[in-house]
């Protein structure tokens, strides 16, 4: 019998403090509600594990260690500011004149100094400190001042360091006392103002009598400006974002740890996430994937590396699930889990979606242009309204049981589709499905039907592992036709598509070259050949407009007949394309006979219905070649198709004809669809053409 498959373990409102799970499969293992704080999941499986609210961060005896270190560095943090207080005194005090140069300098510098920190950030201000500083050792080293000038030069640039420094550690200082504790981080940030605003004004006393108020004012402006930046950074301003990281990360030592966990599906709804550290290790990252985040507590206090979870946009809409008419321009929520989400009216241009989850959300008007939905999972999502330009979807984006009434494939509601009325049940899904088993081919100067067949039956040879057809031609207006080809969902459809872009236009510049080389007049040539490819657009134009559904196959086996096709000469052109030069310099006399030749073949062969087949192509024949309303090249061409019929009659078992066959229908069909209805050729096709398919099997 074979073994029953465990149970996930049950930790659901334990307390687990401190408990080591490094490395641990803890596949579905419920945490629900446990106490977790200082727990180490460090490179666990925690896949699809729930802890719905669970209680993590730091332990109480980490939480006073902390507390010591706040302390420690505020008093590291009052004498660097006492310091700076000490030298702006100084240099103010009776003396030479070169002394108050130097002052006036240290001014400059702090004035520049806390601008820089203003308008771009501590960063910022921590690399001009440190650009100044070597600045003024170079100019002391040089000698370029006098003395007393090149030493207050130095004294400036020490003074700027000890400012930066002070701001930098008091700013960490205060925010890592917040993000301690509530009440810790209070008293922490109490005594350290008050450190270092005794150690600033002692410092200021200990220089002179008479500038002991101005010290105590500069220790007072030094516990300001760290007030300023802590403050900024809690703020989560990205100026002061080198504050907010340190603090993070001081406040989650000892805390709850998820590095390099795997928490895909992982439930933290309503868990206490404060002082947790979900950065990744050095063997492997987080993995986030489709974790749930609704309700989470105090995330933003949480030390999450580079994931999803950085962006604080991004943050507050997977806890909230709100995003209302909010802008998420090139956001990442890729993995995200997105199910039931509000993003009514939202702005995900550019957005990256990729294998997020939103069953159930709510997409209505949103703009979707061009975001990345690869393997996104769209189940029972409400998309009506939504605009869909170019986004980037496959056959991994799950589009079952959508909800939507409409929606537009251009920006500022425009392409409605359907273009009136609702769609019913299913057809958005179908649409779109289509889509992806489909590759466009747009021609915007009409269609050299030659090169094309030529290009596409190459196609399928070259990719005899992959069905391909033809599923429709269409007219999009403006001498834009697009030839729609079904494709297996999983195929390379880019690799496909530029394969055969190439083919065809290097077989339209062959073919070009050819007509040149007949007429023997360059210009008056391609003034022809241009005219025929645009009664061509016509043809092709009237023959979209019809309501017919083209369907064209080709295998590789059609390899066979083109190697016991005619063997006249070939001429290469590109190294790729080959053109038969007999046959297409043959003039519509040649080709008659050729057709002549292929349909007595076909009355002897012992095959069925071989007869009945035979003299309907002699009157097909017939009918082309005395057409009086077709061009000599368009003759040519139909008696081309007419002869593929008969060579297909011959031999009615090679799949491979029989799909060439299809294709030469619908050539036919194409060249003379620009005929009037009334005309000879029209009403002998009309009734010629179907009973040929029909014996034909096709």
């Amino acid at each position: 019998l074979p073994l029953p498959t465990p149970m996930p373990p049950n930790f659901s409102g334990q307390n687990l403090r401190g408990r080591n799970f490094k490395g641990q499969d803890l596949t579905g293992a419920d945490f629900s509600h446990a106490d977790i704080r200082g727990a180490n999941f460090t490179n666990a499986i925690l896949q699809r594990a729930n802890f719905a609210g669970a209680a993590a961060g730091l332990q109480k005896r980490w939480l006073t260690l902390q507390l010591v270190i706040v302390l420690v560095l505020s008093v590291i943090s009052g004498f660097l500011s006492a310091f700076s207080g000490y030298l702006a005194i100084y240099l103010f005090l009776p003396g030479d004149e070169q002394s108050f140069i130097g002052g006036v300098i240290v001014l400059l510098f702090y004035a520049a100094f806390l601008y820089v920190t203003a308008r771009h950030g501590m960063a910022a201000s921590l690399g001009v400190t440190a650009g100044a500083f070597a600045g003024a050792v170079a100019v002391a080293g040089a000698g370029a001042f006098a003395g007393a000038v090149a030493v207050a030069v130095a004294v400036a640039g020490a003074v700027a360091v000890a400012v930066a420094v002070a701001g930098a550690v008091a700013g960490a200082v205060a925010v890592a006392g917040a993000f301690a504790g509530a009440g810790a981080g209070a008293v922490a940030g109490a005594v350290a103002g008050a450190v270092t605003f005794a150690v600033a004004g002692a410092g200021a006393v200990a220089v002179a009598g008479a500038g002991a108020g101005a010290g105590a004012g500069a220790g007072a402006g030094a516990v300001l400006f760290n007030g300023y930046v802590a403050w900024r950074a809690l703020k989560g301003d990205e100026k002061f974002a080198v504050i907010r990281t340190i603090g993070i990360a001081f406040a989650a030592i000892g805390g709850t740890s998820f590095r390099g966990a795997d928490l895909t599906r992982t439930n933290f709804t309503g868990a206490n996430l404060k002082s947790t550290n979900f950065n990744h290790t050095r063997q492997q990252q987080t993995n986030f994937t489709h974790a749930c985040w609704k309700d989470a507590k105090k995330l933003d206090r949480a030390r999450v590396g580079n994931s999803i979870l950085a962006n604080p946009a991004v943050r507050d809409l997977l806890v909230s699930r709100n995003g209302y008419n909010k802008s998420y321009v090139k956001a990442d929520l890729r993995g995200a889990n997105l199910n039931g989400v509000n993003l009514n009216q939202a702005n995900l241009k550019w957005a990256d979606l990729g294998e997020a989850t939103l069953q159930q959300a709510d997409l209505r008007d949103a703009d979707l242009t061009e975001t990345l939905v690869i393997g996104t999972d769209f189940t029972g999502a409400h998309l009506t309204g939504a605009c869909l330009e170019a986004w980037n979807i496959d056959h991994t984006t799950n589009l079952n049981e959508i909800d939507c009434q409409f929606v537009y494939l251009l920006r500022n509601q425009q392409e409605r589709r359907p273009s009136s009325g609702d769609f019913a049940s299913g057809e958005f899904t179908k649409l779109f499905q289509e889509v992806l088993s489909t590759i466009d081919l747009i021609f915007r100067n009409g269609i050299d039907w030659k090169a094309f067949t030529y290009s596409f039956n190459k196609l399928v040879l070259d990719n005899e592992d992959t069905e391909l057809s033809i599923q429709s031609i269409e007219n999009k207006g403006d001498g834009v036709m697009v030839v729609r080809v079904n494709a297996p969902p999983e195929a390379n459809k880019a690799k496909l598509h530029s394969e055969f872009n190439q083919t065809y236009e290097a077989a339209v510049k062959a073919l070009e070259a050819r007509y040149q080389a007949e007429l023997q007049a360059k210009d008056d040539q391609i003034t022809v050949y241009r005219q025929q490819s645009a009664d061509m657009l016509e043809i092709t134009k009237l023959m979209a407009n019809r309501p017919v559904t083209v369907e064209v196959n080709a295998t590789a086996e059609s390899k066979a007949m083109n190697e016991s096709a005619d063997q006249s000469q070939n001429f290469n052109v590109g190294g790729n394309f080959n053109i038969n030069a007999n046959e297409s310099v043959v003039s519509l006399r040649g080709i008659s006979g050729t057709v002549t030749q292929t349909i007595n073949q076909l009355q002897t062969a012992n095959r069925p219905n071989a007869v009945e087949l035979a003299e309907l192509l002699m009157q097909l024949q017939n009918a082309i070649a005395t057409d009086p309303t077709l061009k000599p090249d368009d003759k040519t061409e139909a008696l081309e198709q007419v002869n593929t019929l008969a060579k297909a009659g011959q031999n009615p078992q090679d799949d491979t004809l029989k799909k060439l066959a299809n294709t030469a229908v619908k050539v036919i069909k194409g060249t003379i669809a620009a005929l009037p209805d009334t005309a000879k050729l029209a009403e002998a096709c009309s009734q010629l053409l179907p009973a040929i398919a029909s014996l034909l099997g096709l």
